[in-house]
């Protein structure tokens, strides 16, 4: 077990022992409040670009559904005619071949897993580099007619000026002990809450039950919402492979048991989404970002194989190469039976954020603020 991996079973339990790190976490919290002041003081020199800027980001460590918040956010303002870019640190890439435009045929090794979901999902102009500034140099010398450029999890990057934060903050998981890292898994202390637009995570009948409030329904609240099960492989990747003539043997398990793999921030709300869809879970939860390997994947025998789509993109990256290297070696013969189950029980379950009216209205705005204008119409009836 990695260290991460223990550290993170420990704040989900709220492990006593945790509270011996206190004293590394009062030295975070100093370091952190430091930093922040020296950027606000003009002590550190922070970069200011061209066009709107407006961070998506969290004060926790783990999953807060930001990733599926941005990819709405980015195919709402598309259909609104705003042309949006994103940006991103590319956690899990090379930052050796970085700033690196992200397109379609990115690999998740170079770009990042995150980065190749939320191109894969909306083909929106996307940058990564560690360096926010190369990664906006580099978007906007593509497509210098971008208005307004997303953040992917910059909250804490005060090295680049912003125009809007939204955080996320998902209701369920809360906040733990409350404590800063390495006790807690705040990044920031509660305090950053105060005055920021904070979007609600909540579960799904929580929100309904807001909607129904007339009193509540103006709350910034998102929800998760599950759509139908999809193979891991889609039929034009199994066309393009020759070795793989034969019929498929896949059926799109309804329920009994599953294997549900996760390498996401916070697996516990995957594993909770798949048992409200009337399946018996078994559990394999991974680190956030993992690297996957076939081998791991082939051991998970008897039942479906059910991943995220953040996770999917680098598992399918890997089935593909290792295809591929059979199909070069033995081109012309079908797979043998291992692979091809393989290939037949794994499943992906895609979630959309579904956002509120409030968050719309906010969003337009905050906008219009700096001059880009959206139809009213746009907003969606929840």
């Amino acid at each position: 077990m990695s260290i991460e991996t223990a550290i993170t079973r420990a704040w989900q339990r709220k492990a006593a022992w945790l509270w011996l790190l206190l004293p590394i976490s009062w030295l975070y919290g100093l370091l952190t409040l430091l930093r922040r002041q020296a950027y606000k003081a003009g002590l550190f020199a922070s970069y200011r670009a061209p066009v709107p800027i407006m961070v998506i980001g969290n004060i926790t460590v783990g999953g807060s559904g930001k990733t599926p918040l941005i990819i709405t956010l980015v195919s709402y303002l598309q259909q609104q005619g705003i042309k949006v870019g994103v940006i991103s640190r590319g956690y899990g890439g090379d930052s050796s071949q970085m700033p690196a435009l992200v397109t379609k045929d990115s690999l998740p090794s170079t770009v990042g897993d995150e980065p190749c979901l939320i191109v894969n999902v909306t083909a929106v102009p996307m940058a990564v580099c560690p360096n926010r500034e190369q990664a906006i140099t580099t978007l906007l010398n593509a497509y210098p007619d971008l208005q307004l450029i997303i953040a992917d999890d910059g909250l804490q990057h005060y090295a680049l000026q912003r125009d809007i934060e939204w955080i996320v903050v998902d209701v369920a998981r809360g906040f733990g002990n409350q404590q800063l890292l390495p006790t807690g898994f705040l990044r920031e202390p509660m305090a950053r809450l105060t005055d920021a637009i904070v979007i609600y995570h909540e579960k799904p009948e929580v929100v309904s039950a807001l909607n129904n409030n007339e009193n509540l329904a103006q709350h910034l609240t998102m929800q998760l919402q599950p759509s139908s099960l999809y193979p891991l492989l889609s039929d034009d990747d199994i066309h393009d492979l020759d070795i793989l003539t034969s019929s498929s043997d896949a059926v799109v398990p309804m329920q009994g048991s599953v294997h549900a793999v996760s390498g996401i921030g916070y697996p516990q709300r995957f594993f909770a989404t798949l048992r409200t869809l009337g399946f018996d879970v078994i559990e394999h939860p991974y680190p956030d970002h993992y690297d996957f390997s076939l081998l791991e994947l082939r051991k998970y025998t008897e039942h479906p194989i059910i991943v995220t789509t953040k996770d999917a993109v680098k598992i399918r990256t890997l089935l593909l190469a290792e295809l591929n290297k059979i199909n070069s070696i033995k081109p012309d013969e079908l797979i043998n039976d291992d692979i091809k189950a393989l290939v037949n029980r794994l499943w992906v379950l895609p979630v959309t954020a579904e956002l509120s009216n409030a968050c719309y209205q906010k969003l337009q705005q905050q906008l219009e603020a700096f001059g880009i204008d959206m139809p009213t119409s746009g907003f969606r009836d929840k």
